[in-house]
């Protein structure tokens, strides 16, 4: 045989090799994808649960409406302690954690906030919160669940580009939690990466396509979840809707977020002294606290707020001070060190927002509650793309998409101006912080112990 049939023979062994490696690489990425889907899928309904459960044992007795003053503060703290204890870096939304993890190279830095250790606890601790009367929502932990899983299984299959499955899960997670694959795609590139020349694009559309195939196969199209309004803007005064609703809502989520920053580094100096006794303290005094806003509310913002928001979107109007009492349940709950989300809760608050905006100049509250929604989720998450496009794909409000896009436009250039730092990469930061503080701990111990070793 011939050095030249040789040398072709042996390229075309060492390219079907490549091509089989390849093909597990993408088979590994594709089972990724459709697993948080399914994860999705299992935290919506666990989720949904929990909250009907919570309501039926506050409801069934004629003192049962007291509970929540115990079965809250005691679950926060519960929560708070397990989340420090056995699992950290899982408290509060999961989406920080998601951004801080792109910032490292090796694997064991990023295995401090992306694990499939900590996506169980997040799951289970969320639905947890949730049981318990916490407001929080399940779509940002499924953020973080999503790109643990994704890097999982990106190391089974020998895949090394890890930012880009970290935006690849985050992105897959969104779709799936509100079964909106566009909304997935803009959330990864304007909130995760700020960003918008990916190379990672082809396996983020991949992972949405999938993982959300995954929830439609189970759920079906569940995309108005939030509920619909058959409602169109109308005259002149549906249009002052978008100035009130856009710069109003995004001036109340510039206060949210900026004190959230604010606070999450005092409320970080003052336990440092006692970690987990002043954890345990914060958590069941903030759990109290939602606890009788939810008992003054009469029940209303206890969870998520799906039901409330889905019904001021439906033209039933929200009291008029909902809005103040479900954001500061929300504001307490992501104070309090348990895991849970933000997203669900603000898309309640905006709507609590618009909801009253539209009692005060007599016009559509229904109207008003979708662009309420839009402009304060923008102003919370500096997200403008992302607020409208998941409104939009959730409500199936095609006709107001220009009005929605002004309303969230609006919300996030005001927000911006009070608040010029974005909440969840102001948050990432803390996260970074601790890693960083950690692998110097480690490298400090790694020292001494080699010094005791050598021989004197």
């Amino acid at each position: 045989m011939s050095m030249n049939r040789k040398s072709k023979i042996l390229r075309r062994i060492r390219v079907m090799h490549a091509g089989r490696g390849l093909w597990r690489q993408r088979m590994v990425f594709w089972v990724g994808a459709l697993a948080i889907g399914l994860v999705s899928v299992l935290f919506a309904k666990a989720s949904d649960m929990a909250q009907e459960v919570f309501g039926h044992i506050t409801t069934s007795g004629r003192f049962a409406y007291l509970l929540p003053l115990v079965l809250t503060p005691a679950g926060f703290a519960t929560s708070a302690w397990l989340a420090f204890r056995y699992f950290p870096n899982s408290q509060g939304s999961g989406i920080p954690q998601a951004i801080a993890a792109r910032h490292f190279r090796d694997p064991e830095s990023r295995s401090h906030l992306l694990s499939l250790r900590l996506a169980v606890g997040k799951f289970f601790l969320t639905v947890f919160g949730i049981l318990c009367g916490a407001s929080i929502g399940r779509e940002g932990p499924t953020v973080q669940i999503g790109a643990s899983i994704m890097l999982r299984a990106a190391r089974m299959g020998g895949v090394v580009q890890a930012k880009g499955l970290i935006l690849a899960g985050s992105a897959a997670g969104i779709a799936a939690a509100f079964n909106t694959p566009l909304a997935g795609i803009v959330f990864a590139i304007e909130e995760m990466s700020r960003n918008f020349e990916i190379r990672a694009n082809g396996a983020v559309l991949t992972a949405v396509i999938l993982s959300g195939l995954a929830a439609l196969g189970l759920l079906g199209d569940y995309h108005t979840y939030f509920g619909s309004t058959n409602d169109v803007m109308g005259g002149l005064r549906d249009w002052w809707l978008v100035l009130l609703g856009g710069v109003g809502g995004g001036a109340v989520g510039a206060l949210f977020s900026s004190s959230v920053l604010w606070l999450t580094i005092r409320l970080k100096r003052w336990r440092q002294a006692q970690p987990v006794r002043r954890l345990v303290i914060i958590a069941a005094g903030f759990g109290f606290l939602v606890a009788l806003i939810g008992l003054l509310s009469g029940g209303l913002t206890f969870g998520t707020g799906y039901a409330q928001a889905r019904g001021a979107l439906q033209g039933t109007p929200l009291p008029p001070f909902f809005f103040v009492e479900k954001l500061l349940a929300t504001f307490l709950s992501s104070m309090a060190g348990i895991p849970g989300g933000l997203f669900a809760p603000s898309l309640s608050v905006g709507a609590g927002i618009g909801s009253t905006i539209g009692l005060l100049i007599g016009t559509n509250t229904g109207i008003a509650a979708l662009l309420g929604m839009a402009g304060y989720f923008a102003g919370v998450v500096q997200a403008p793309m992302t607020a409208f496009v998941i409104i939009l794909e959730m409500t199936d409000s095609h006709a107001n998409v220009i009005a929605l896009m002004a309303a969230s436009m609006l919300g996030y250039l005001t927000s911006r101006l009070l608040s010029p730092e974005p909440l969840y990469h102001g948050l990432s930061r803390a996260y970074i912080a601790d890693v960083i503080r950690h692998q110097r701990g480690q490298t400090r111990a790694d020292e001494g112990r080699e010094e005791k070793r050598e021989p004197t």
